[in-house]
């Protein structure tokens, strides 16, 4: 793999080709020919394949960190003899938790089923993540689930749902008046309430039996490969979910979520969007939710926007030249996600944008894995299945602007 700074410099020199060709055609005014589209579409692809190359390069940086931060507060744990917690935190309970993912029940010594029952005995004990793995596994979904970097998330250990009260209607403006006059009554105020349900996710992983033997931080490779099911399961949900019994996703036309009322279709034409359809969209959303606003869209997307120009012959979309700096587009950080609409026809959603703060997530963070031995006995194989409980909707619609093709 390259380095990543090679990566970025060899990305931007491939856009750059492909805007030299579209300005070429332009200033002969004429469209592109056989060739010259064949030859833009390979660029396209080619700095798309570059994008992923060097977003993969930053997760394994940043992974190699944590695991070189790990391994030091661990090194730093065991010179120091400092248990750092209590229940599913104490080192005691991660290590009988390893144990047991890797050779079942029957290798727990009295010592080690007690430290796994203790904190938890009422609701299986051993079969609850210790702590550190739980906040693991929230890590990897962050990194992996777009909107999970953005949203605002609670924590809902305890109770069966989260509700939100809500300000449905503003009461009528005020009224000028007399120094002993009150105005008038206002009937318009209303209150209302969001409320959101985490709902069960589940996943089945078969491991072989070797592998476990072989694998000393087996609770590391469940936390990772169930990160990615998980991860992509919501990804979907956050983006086009019904809302039933799964997250309410921003591209789900919903009174409860973001309504119909705020799809933006003027200025596109029935098979794309254009310069003014953009335009119209990101203004249709009040100003100081602009100033946090994002768009979020399919690569396809991406790569229709990467030929628009405006009135001034400027390209809208504008490529990041560093790692600190999100690809723009009118002025604002752009999304890319395989979750995101890429339908292009008459009435269809195909991006958005919005402050995604307002999109709230509620998690059940307590985390379960169950192990299965004799059912998969036959091929040497043992079967870890996770759970979570996770529920998210978008709570103040005003917040976005949905782009809807004509």
């Amino acid at each position: 793999m390259k380095k990543l700074n090679e990566l970025r410099d060899e990305r931007g020199c491939i856009v750059t080709e492909a805007r030299q060709i579209l300005d070429r055609a332009e200033t002969e005014k004429r469209s592109l020919t056989a060739d010259e589209q064949g030859k833009w579409d390979e660029l396209i692809k080619k700095q798309e394949e570059l994008r992923s190359d060097i977003e993969r390069e930053e997760k394994l940086m940043d992974a190699e960190r944590s695991v070189a931060e790990e391994s030091y507060r661990n090194k730093d744990k065991q010179e120091s003899k400092i248990d750092t917690g209590t229940g599913t935190a104490s080192q005691e309970y991660r290590n009988a938790f390893a144990k047991l993912m890797a050779f079942g029940k029957e290798s727990l010594n009295i010592d080690e089923q007690r430290a796994l029952q203790s904190d938890s005995s009422t609701i299986g004990g051993y079969l609850v993540m210790p702590q550190q793995m739980v906040d693991g596994l929230i890590k990897a979904l962050d990194n992996d689930v777009l909107i999970r970097n953005k949203a605002t998330k609670y924590q809902v250990p305890n109770a069966a749902s989260l509700g939100v009260p809500s300000l449905d209607t503003d009461p009528a403006d005020a009224n000028w008046t007399t120094e002993l006059g009150t105005g008038s009554e206002d009937s318009s105020m209303a209150f209302g309430k969001r409320e959101l349900t985490p709902h069960p996710l589940a996943k089945l992983i078969k491991l072989s039996n070797k592998l476990l033997r072989q694998v000393p931080a087996v609770d590391a490779l469940v936390t990772d490969r169930l990160a990615y099911k998980f991860a992509v399961t919501q990804e979907a949900a956050v983006m086009t979910g019904s809302g039933s019994n799964q997250p309410l996703g921003v591209f789900t036309a919903s009174s409860q979520g973001i309504s119909t009322g705020r799809d933006v279709s003027t200025g596109n034409s029935t098979t794309a969007f254009t310069v003014d359809g953009l335009i119209n969209a990101k203004y249709s959303v009040k100003g100081q939710y602009q100033r946090s606003g994002e768009w979020i869209f399919h690569r396809d997307a991406v790569k229709m926007l990467a030929k628009l120009k405006d009135g001034e012959g400027q390209y809208l979309w504008q490529p990041s030249k560093t790692d600190a700096d999100p690809d723009m587009l009118l002025g604002r950080p752009v999304n890319m996600s395989e979750y995101a609409p890429n339908t292009f026809t008459t009435g269809l959603y195909v991006g958005i944008f919005g402050d995604f703060s307002y999109y709230w997530i509620a998690d059940a963070l307590n985390m379960q894995i169950q192990r299965l031995v004799e059912l998969y006995a036959a091929t040497n194989q043992t079967g870890l299945i996770g759970r979570m409980e996770t529920d998210g909707m978008p709570v103040l619609e005003e917040a976005f602007a949905r782009v809807k093709l004509a």
